[in-house]
């Protein structure tokens, strides 16, 4: 589901200004430095094969959310309205995403094909609902960067929104981005997408992208 916006995202973060990310180091017996941050390792729970068994089933059960995934299927035309800067005059585009389920729904894999600051452009991601850790999981990739942009974020069944977020390492001064994506299902035909970023002069978040989804038929 991840779609073209993230594309478009990712390459103005070159222009935007990105805070860096500060990590809390100490020092090992040999006076290497070692990042504090990581989580200590917890006691391990037992687990039997009836628990296996049944936490499995649980995973790969079918839910809400995946019902939701599943009704962005299809092929679709997407509006693509993008500003780099707060203030700055909008650039629009008309992009193609092809979405399709894996795995009996537990999956979505989006491809995506236009332009892109006029230069051609194709990108693919990855949906899941993690009916572990409560939450979407989605990865971006594309023929613009070498990284893989990894996006998380809840379902709200009251709005049919799905919220996601997220930092991408910006390759012009190797500081990290925070970005966010309001995912909206309208209706079975129609869509919308707001990409928020930071500004590029202030750095507070503004809006980068909008994107409105129409299926094709």
């Amino acid at each position: 589901m991840k779609r073209i916006a993230l594309t478009l995202c990712i390459a103005s973060t070159i222009l935007f200004g990105c805070s860096s990310t500060d990590k809390k180091e100490s020092s090992t017996t040999d006076g290497t430095k070692m990042d504090t941050a990581s989580t200590t390792e917890k006691k391990w729970i037992p687990v039997d094969s009836a628990m296996m068994n049944k936490a499995w089933a649980e995973s790969m059960a079918l839910g809400e959310p995946h019902k939701a995934m599943a009704k962005t299927a299809g092929t679709w035309t997407a509006d693509v309205t993008m500003w780099m800067g707060e203030g700055e005059a909008p650039m629009k585009s008309t992009s193609t995403s092809v979405n399709t389920l894996l795995y009996g729904g537990l999956y979505e894999q989006s491809k995506h094909s236009g332009t892109m600051m006029g230069a051609p452009f194709e990108g693919m991601s990855l949906m899941a609902y993690d009916n572990t850790l409560k939450e979407f999981v989605s990865t971006w990739i594309d023929n613009m960067g070498s990284g893989i942009l990894v996006m998380k974020g809840n379902w709200d069944a009251g709005s049919n929104t799905i919220n996601l977020a997220g930092t991408y390492r910006n390759p012009a001064n190797g500081l990290d981005c925070n970005m966010r994506e309001v995912f909206k299902i309208v209706d079975d035909n129609n869509h919308t997408l707001e990409m928020y970023g930071p500004d590029p002069k202030t750095g507070k978040e503004m809006k980068s992208m909008e994107i409105k989804y129409t299926r094709k038929k």
